[in-house]
């Protein structure tokens, strides 16, 4: 089984190959939210390296978020479109499953925090199992202070990981002890090489099933809902 893995949920676009033998070819860029440029040739890219026709490809991996909203819908939109043209069902993964599933070493609380600008952040709580992580809190967005108080009432030994911790790290950890993660942004690789395993589990869904989480409406959305409320 090889799977595509494509991810633009946050500032860094990537793309990714695997198997079950591992990560065949990856490429990630970091191109000030060029996403729509970036993304196909990525694919092509990754290809070539890997000596790896898309008619090979099982199965397409996707990031559906939080994050970037045009970057999502660019990612969802490329990825939904190689599945339909190839036939093949895709694995949906969040931004905050795919930030966690990468803390592969740690036994701690593992806390991805994704900047949701705006002075916000989108967060969830996991911990590995055998079996991989399992979730502790649903994802929500919210203020730091919201942030800082959730880990406080946990209150367990905790590595907080994504662009959010970065941003806001000196917030975070003046208040709360816990160590941050040196991965800012969600991995293609982790992305691709999880979709196997997933995909391997039958855990896949047709195309038309897949869709993005905001977890807060895109910003063209509240603006248009604050002018049909001016007198």
């Amino acid at each position: 089984m090889i799977v595509l893995g494509i991810e633009s949920a946050t500032e860094s676009a990537g793309v990714a190959l695997a198997s079950s033998d591992g990560v065949l070819a990856t490429v990630e860029i970091a191109r000030g939210r060029r996403h729509a440029e970036s993304i196909v040739p990525c694919v092509q890219f990754v290809c070539e390296r890997a000596d790896v026709d898309l008619s090979e490809v099982g199965a397409i991996a996707i990031d559906v978020g939080p994050g970037l909203f045009t970057g999502m819908r660019v990612g969802i939109a490329t990825a939904k479109s190689l599945a339909m043209a190839l036939g093949i069902p895709m694995v949906p993964l969040t931004s905050l499953e795919v930030l966690a599933t990468g803390e592969s070493t740690t036994e701690d609380i593992i806390v991805p925090v994704v900047d949701a600008r705006k002075s916000e952040v989108f967060w969830a709580m996991y911990r590995r199992t055998d079996h991989g992580i399992e979730l502790l809190r649903q994802p929500i967005v919210g203020s730091i202070d919201d942030l800082v108080a959730d880990l406080m009432e946990r209150d367990q030994p905790t590595v907080c990981a994504g662009d959010g911790a970065h941003r806001y790290q000196v917030e975070i950890t003046d208040r709360f002890g816990c160590t941050i993660s040196g991965a800012a942004h969600p991995s293609a690789s982790v992305l691709a090489a999880e979709g196997v395993r997933r995909a391997i589990r039958d855990e896949t869904v047709e195309e038309h099933l897949v869709e993005p989480v905001y977890l807060r409406e895109p910003d063209a959305q509240i603006n248009w809902s604050t002018r049909q409320v001016r007198p």
